[in-house]
């Protein structure tokens, strides 16, 4: 992580264990937990967003072990998924989904291009009722506008504890830019995300 991601994330930390959800609250902080494939994509993207704090790469929605050789087997139930950490006065968590629904495929089952597998689900970790009424509501409307040729097949899951990945899964975009699958995968899903929402992305 960067500098100023590790410091977040401490704070964050620190929070948390002074109280849980409410001491998050009392931040004036909010959190997110999608799933759209491979979590180096979906945090590349939301790291680029005003008002997101932290992105963090971890897994969530399984039982027992949570690493990335375990995961992989697609046996845990586990997804990979992004932690977006982030100011509700600057974006809200309405924008997020638009965001999380135009940059992956939310019509394919276990599979976002050629990552194939449970690991790999559209899911929505709804962390109360607030977040799955939006959630809902913003599916309904996708629907209803016929925005995509297939049925929508994104997960609207509950609360689920969350696991950090891997240190080297952290901050993936930006320290390897030139791998393969940042070049081929990452970066038309950035250049959606430019095109799309000029105007929520930091300077």
């Amino acid at each position: 992580m960067s500098r100023q991601s590790t410091m977040v994330a401490a704070l964050i930390a620190l929070a948390l264990s002074a109280g849980g959800a409410q001491a998050m609250a009392q931040t004036g902080k909010q959190q997110a937990v999608l799933g759209g494939g491979c979590f180096w994509c979906l945090e590349a993207v939301f790291q680029r967003l005003k008002g997101v704090d932290l992105v963090e790469s971890g897994y969530a929605g399984g039982d027992g072990p949570a690493d990335y050789k375990a995961v992989c087997t697609g046996e845990t139930g586990h997804a990979e998924v992004v932690r977006v950490t982030y100011d509700p006065t600057v974006i809200g968590f309405g924008d997020l989904l638009n965001v999380f629904f135009a940059t992956h495929d939310p019509t394919t089952l276990n599979r976002q291009g050629a990552d194939v597998g449970t690991q790999y689900r559209s899911v929505v970790f709804c962390r109360d009722a607030a977040q799955r009424a939006e959630a809902e509501a913003k599916v309904a409307e996708l629907t209803r506008e016929g925005i995509f040729p297939k049925p929508i097949v994104t997960e609207l899951a509950g609360d689920a504890a969350f696991h950090v990945a891997e240190d080297y899964h952290q901050d993936y975009y930006d320290n390897n830019r030139a791998a393969g699958y940042c070049q081929v995968v990452i970066n038309p899903k950035l250049k959606k995300l430019r095109e799309r929402f000029a105007d929520k992305l930091k300077d």
